[in-house]
């Protein structure tokens, strides 16, 4: 293993430490990944605790809706915490509805007329918990599109990266929920005897070291920062990022050229179409300066890429819903968690060569031709990129 991702080494630059003996499954499938979720719900026994930054009341959202309101008539605990922009658009019956089931909601980062510029900062995480036993986190977000979900029309979901965590991290991510879930007015989680795990609850090489990267604060965003760079300074022969929204700051460019100066291979993965525009075309005014210095860029073809997930030296892998974009990395709550294990990194490098089989690769000489009116959209829209 690359010496400088060992685990004493993170444990000192982020200040956490890492959770042992953990399996981890990586879901990169809209359907798949909402089937383990929904198993995981219809499992759950004690409690469950959702955290999302959209949940709408489409097909999707009210399946969830269903699966939760059936545990809360079995006795099951049901926490819901959702960000108030990002489910903006779901309407108050549907809270309230859930709420006259006996499920306890609360909504983060609220609007203020007190302090309007602050609605700007966001609860982008996205985390599951069920008895203290299984996680899920990764990037995608209650609602039709991540799931693939499309009346009369048959589409894939969005490209999509999670995981489901079974062992000791899940209390770990628990401990943050209730935290989180306390700043926003919630009620106190009534004690709960979490559960101990014996060494053989986890086999076949699956008992995995996990650092949750949870950021709340300006403190924790610096941090994860912090992390971020630290695994780009420091990979020796291969970075592999992919990324929904790519609004990168001047240290990121010139720590991705750096990177490749030491012979390291760098590979950007982005959308070849995205939901929000205005990031897509800042990401693309900086295309011809990377490509200049050697790192290769590919566009995701097919459904719109809203994964974000991080592979370093094949050993070292971050997985949730934090973007290369100023958005996540200085003003949003983020939700990652790092996993420091060469099989997963393994498992995380063949699922970045699979879509690269559904990308084109991102040519200079190709580039340089591109229109005028399209130069022109991205000198506009990187005047901005600072709130993207």
């Amino acid at each position: 293993m690359n010496l400088a991702f060992d685990s004493k080494s993170i444990e000192r630059l982020y200040g956490d430490t890492f959770v042992e003996g953990n399996r981890v499954e990586l879901l990169s499938k809209g359907k798949e990944s909402f089937a383990a979720i929904f198993k995981g719900i219809e499992e759950a026994k004690l409690f469950i605790c959702l955290h999302f930054y959209i949940f709408r009341n489409d097909e999707t959202g009210r399946k969830m809706a269903d699966a939760l309101k059936a545990k809360a008539r079995e006795g099951v605990k049901v926490y819901i915490l959702y960000d108030h922009f990002g489910s903006i658009g779901t309407p108050r019956a549907f809270w309230d509805d859930l709420l006259k089931a006996g499920i306890h909601i609360r909504a983060s980062r609220p609007f203020k007329w007190s302090e309007p510029l602050r609605y700007i900062r966001r609860d982008h995480r996205k985390l599951i918990i069920t008895d203290g036993i299984r996680a899920f986190t990764g990037g995608l977000n209650i609602a039709n599109e991540y799931r693939g979900f499309h009346l009369r029309i048959k589409r894939s979901g969005w490209r999509d990266t999670g995981v489901i965590l079974e062992g000791p991290v899940a209390c770990s991510l628990f401990q943050i929920f209730q935290k989180t879930w306390h700043a926003w007015g919630g009620k106190a989680i009534p004690a709960i005897d979490l559960p101990t795990f014996p060494a053989t609850h986890c086999h076949s090489g699956f008992c995995l070291p996990v650092i949750p990267i949870f950021a709340s604060s300006s403190k924790g965003r610096r941090r994860m920062r912090k992390l971020l760079y630290y695994s780009i300074n420091n990979s020796k022969e291969s970075i592999l990022l992919t990324t929904a929204y790519f609004t990168p700051s001047r240290r990121m460019i010139d720590s991705l050229e750096d990177a490749v100066k030491r012979g390291v291979e760098v590979k950007l993965l982005l959308p070849g179409k995205s939901d929000v525009p205005a990031a897509y075309h800042t990401g693309r005014a900086f295309f011809t300066r990377l490509l200049r210095a050697g790192v290769k860029i590919y566009t995701y073809q097919g459904q719109v890429l809203h994964a974000k997930s991080y592979v370093f030296d094949g050993c070292w892998s971050i997985v949730g819903s934090a973007n290369l974009d100023f958005q996540s990395l200085r003003w949003n709550d983020e939700g990652n968690v790092g996993i420091l294990d060469q099989g997963f990194g393994r498992r995380m490098t063949e699922m970045f060569e699979e879509d690269l089989t559904h990308s084109i690769e991102i040519k200079e000489d190709v580039w340089s031709q591109r229109p005028i009116f399209e130069r022109f959209k991205e000198q506009f829209f990187v005047l901005f990129r600072r709130r993207l």
